[in-house]
């Protein structure tokens, strides 16, 4: 599982963090924690992660779900954001593809996960708490018209696929070499009480200060230090770089599929299914690589799908959002 050895292998020697890949499961307009039950949600989505997904999930999916698309076998959790359009300059839209983190193996898209407990050296003084079943939460919002406050919400233009650093808080306005990563940290303050929240994020608060530095203290208001979870979702825009194809303005031509041109308006939603308590005895590790965490194979990650109980195209022709 050379895959697997190359990502944990980054892990730094206090091991403070866990990362690993999972795969595309499904993408598709659904959304179970901002619109559950609804067919078809406001916009299309690309999902990762266990295959209990669908319009509503509530109760511990960690029983519910029978197989995963991450790498650790034990996590049925699922994390998901908006897809990524591109708009030519005739009118037309085309879905931007995803590719997987370099060091995760040909997984099938996806997005690269992380668990942090402090930041990547040290794991700080207080004690991280697992997420409890049934918890859900949201970062951003699809409604942000100007620029992003949140500093964990962000993009970089990649120049090579181990590209890191020069951060954004909207679109590369240039073309990329080697495509556009999304960047989505949530907060780790929980109030201790809710499992969910009107909004999806009352019941956090977010100390976050981007680009994986130390989160700030957690207020008495939210005192449970929780992992702080971020994606890193890779878009392949590479075949979209010939800016002959981009707006005559010379804008740049990227969409999410809520309709969003600047970036701003970029969020991310979280289910947390661990099986168990398989990330409660990750967080209480000292070794995160010999914390006994199940793993499996890229190939059995990309058998894991589920079918689309919307049935629309979505790779083209027309941006997949409801107005």
């Amino acid at each position: 599982m050379k895959w697997l050895t190359i990502a944990l292998a980054l892990v730094s020697p206090s091991q403070a963090y866990i990362r690993f890949g999972c795969g595309t499961i499904s993408i598709q307009r659904l959304d179970p924690v901002v619109e559950p039950g609804k067919l078809p949600s406001s916009h299309v989505h690309q999902i990762v992660g266990g295959n209990a997904f669908n319009a509503s999930m509530t109760g511990d999916i960690g029983n519910k779900a029978t197989c995963t698309t991450c790498s650790f076998s034990e996590d049925f959790s699922n994390y998901w954001t908006a897809v990524l359009y591109f708009k030519a300059r005739n009118g037309s839209y085309h879905r931007v593809p995803q590719y997987p983190n370099a060091l995760l193996g040909n997984l099938e898209g996806g997005m690269t996960i992380y668990y942090l407990q402090q930041d990547f050296n040290s794991n700080g003084k207080n004690k991280i708490t697992a997420f409890p079943p049934g918890f859900r939460m949201t970062v951003g919002s699809p409604t942000s018209a100007g620029n992003s406050k949140n500093p964990g919400l962000r993009y970089t233009c990649l120049k090579d696929v181990m590209t890191r650093g020069g951060e954004t808080n909207d679109f590369p306005k240039q073309p990329c070499p080697a495509g556009i990563m999304a960047i989505h940290h949530f907060p780790a303050c929980w109030d201790g009480k809710n499992l969910d929240s009107p909004n999806h994020q009352d019941h956090m608060y977010n100390t976050v200060k981007g680009s994986f530095q130390n989160a700030g203290p957690c207020p008495a208001s939210h005192p449970v230090r929780m992992p702080q979870v971020a994606y890193e979702t890779m878009w392949n825009t590479t075949m979209f770089n010939d800016k002959s194809l981009w707006p005559a303005d010379g804008s740049q031509p990227f969409v999410w599929s809520f309709d969003d041109t600047k970036g701003y308006g970029t969020h991310g939603d979280y289910l947390f299914g661990w099986k168990g308590d398989a990330l409660q005895r990750a967080m209480d590790s000292t070794s995160l690589i010999s914390n006994n965490l199940k793993t499996q194979s890229v190939a059995e990650a990309n058998k894991c799908k589920i079918k689309n109980t919307v049935q629309e195209p979505i790779d083209g022709c027309k941006l997949l959002s409801q107005k």
